[in-house]
């Protein structure tokens, strides 16, 4: 592979001859990479609910007493405790996006998806060892949830790559394929895992599976089996990323060793503040407000992220993120921050939530057939089968994304966000409402399938504005500023995975899990109102 020495993708002729196939082979390399990066970084949704099943059939089995003075959790209590393992990972996710923002222009796109799709093979290997252990600490799953958050800070280095790749004129397509098959890991991670744990296959390696059920219904899990799965995979997607992606002449990241260790430095500095973010969230804060803590901690994790960045680096790398920073000046800049937290947030964040959610409040009765409530919840006998369906919704969403791209090209980003919004509310308050019927009857499954069904058009919708929020970027910034701003809001938007399964979780422990689903759609509300003022209406300040 020759080493690009020019690169100018609006040119029509340079693009003909030879820009379509340099930009179509990175992005064939990218999206599988971002997919896997997606799969390790949300596995944990999945892995929390195969933990719980296992200790709700055997309370011996991943009994935690973490932070608890000694007692084991149980009944909502570790159901709320379970959400924190998803929450870390989505929170160190997000805080790394961050970094990886601003990555691409001071260390180069084929190095930085080699690195990051090298650095997650550690938590893969780390979670296939450590889930082998019935006795673990809980504080050891924390750290690799953790860990895991390289796969999310992907997301933001994978846009803002792609985007210097392809003319304007494609900028909705291509990045709408790249986010949209590469968030596309969620639904294939929650469709292979229920499977993958069902049979030994990784031999002495992966170690022995665990009984769930007695008698006859008795079967064995080996949920250990879900994170070494990604191994191979992972270590061939690195080595086809060194060999089939380039590094961009424009962006002087230097030699492979010396860009290396700009990422790791960069990396360790979005870490500083992961770890902050996440040793404030596991620290009992008193009689703190549990949301106001949820909210304060991810601006703590940003600012001391931000802040690193801005005085912790090199004087040339330092340079180089002062004029990125320059973002932070443009009011767009927030407003489409606002505006992509409701699609991408919304999209990650239920992603994160759902497989638990569908347990939690179709998988136990809390009201006697006199619809009184129980003083101890009941395991639903009736429960739904739900890894038969949690990878619908994430797959849905993520294949969809790039009708949004699509549409937005043709209409206009700005209208097709409007529209989508305005669903995506009713989606929103109705799923709320199934919730709620479900928590107060003593046959909660009766109302499965109409929740499931309005909840795969929440999803459809947060893909359709996935597509459209992301094509209003590139047509309201600069070609300098829109790759720093892809990054920038995805990273912030990103931080939904930390606070929907932390909202979600307190409102279970609380009583009323369709309390989360209200506040989403009022937010959602306010989304309305502002793309409509600045984008949509007749007289707005940009088009787009």
């Amino acid at each position: 592979m020759s080493k690009l020495t020019h690169w100018n993708p609006d040119d029509p002729q340079e693009w003909e001859s030879t820009g379509k196939g340099v930009a179509t082979r990175n992005l064939c390399v990218s999206i599988p990479n971002l997919l896997c990066a997606f799969s390790v970084w949300l596995y944990w949704g999945m892995l929390a609910k195969f933990i719980q099943k296992l200790h709700f059939s055997n309370p011996e089995l991943f009994n935690f007493t973490f932070l608890n003075d000694g007692e084991a959790y149980s009944g909502d209590h570790y159901r709320a405790l379970m959400f924190n393992l998803p929450a870390v990972a989505g929170l160190a996710g997000a805080t790394l996006r961050i970094p990886n923002s601003f990555m691409i222009s001071i260390c180069g796109g084929r190095n930085v998806k080699f690195m990051t799709t090298l650095l997650l093979i550690l938590p893969a290997i780390g979670a296939g060892f450590a889930l082998q252990n019935p006795d673990v600490p809980f504080l050891t799953l924390i750290i690799l949830a953790a860990l895991s958050g390289v796969g999310g800070g992907a997301f933001s280095s994978s846009m803002s790559n792609i985007s210097f790749f392809f003319p304007k004129r494609m900028q909705g397509l291509s990045l709408g394929l790249n986010a949209g098959l590469g968030n596309l890991g969620v639904s294939v991670m929650q469709f292979l895992l229920p499977w993958i744990i069902t049979f030994g296959a990784f031999g002495a390696i992966g170690g022995e599976g665990y009984l769930i059920g007695t008698g006859d219904g008795a079967k064995t899990m080996w949920i250990q089996n879900a994170g070494l799965v990604w191994v191979p995979v992972l270590a061939f997607l690195a080595i086809a990323a060194v060999l089939f992606m380039n590094n961009l002449p424009q962006h002087k990241c230097g030699a492979f060793p010396v860009a290396i260790g700009k990422y790791l430095w960069l990396m360790l500095l979005g870490y500083i503040g992961a770890t902050v973010a996440i040793v404030l969230l596991i620290t009992p804060w008193g009689g703190f407000p549990v949301l106001l803590k949820i909210f304060l901690i991810v601006l703590i994790a940003a600012v001391i992220t931000l802040s690193a960045m801005r005085f912790l680096t090199p004087k040339e790398t330092k340079a180089n993120l002062k004029k990125q920073f320059e973002i932070f000046g443009n009011k767009h800049n927030w407003i489409m921050t606002w505006l992509y937290t409701m699609t991408f947030g919304s999209f990650i964040g239920y992603a994160n939530a759902f497989p638990k959610l569908i347990d939690d409040v179709f998988g136990v009765i809390r009201v006697g057939s006199d619809g009184n409530p129980l003083t101890e919840s009941l395991i639903n006998p009736h429960a739904p089968i739900s890894s038969s369906y949690i990878w619908i919704g994430a797959g849905v969403g993520a294949l969809i994304r790039p009708v949004g791209g699509w549409l937005s090209d043709k209409w206009g980003g700005a209208r097709v966000t409007h529209w989508d919004t305005i669903v995506m509310i009713a989606a929103t308050v109705g799923a709320g409402w199934y919730v709620s019927k479900a928590s107060q009857s003593a046959t909660p499954e009766q109302y499965f399938i109409p929740f499931l069904l309005v909840f795969i058009l929440l999803f459809a919708t947060t893909g359709i504005g996935n597509g459209s929020t992301f094509r209003m970027i590139p047509i309201i910034f600069s070609k300098e500023q829109a790759g720093p701003v892809l990054g920038w809001t995805s990273a912030i938007a990103a931080y939904g995975a930390f606070l929907i399964p932390k909202i979600v979780g307190t409102q279970i422990k609380g009583g009323t899990p369709e309390y989360a689903l209200y506040g989403f759609a009022v937010y959602y509300f306010s989304c309305l109102i502002v793309n409509w003022w600045f984008y949509a209406r007749r007289n707005a300040e940009i088009k787009c």
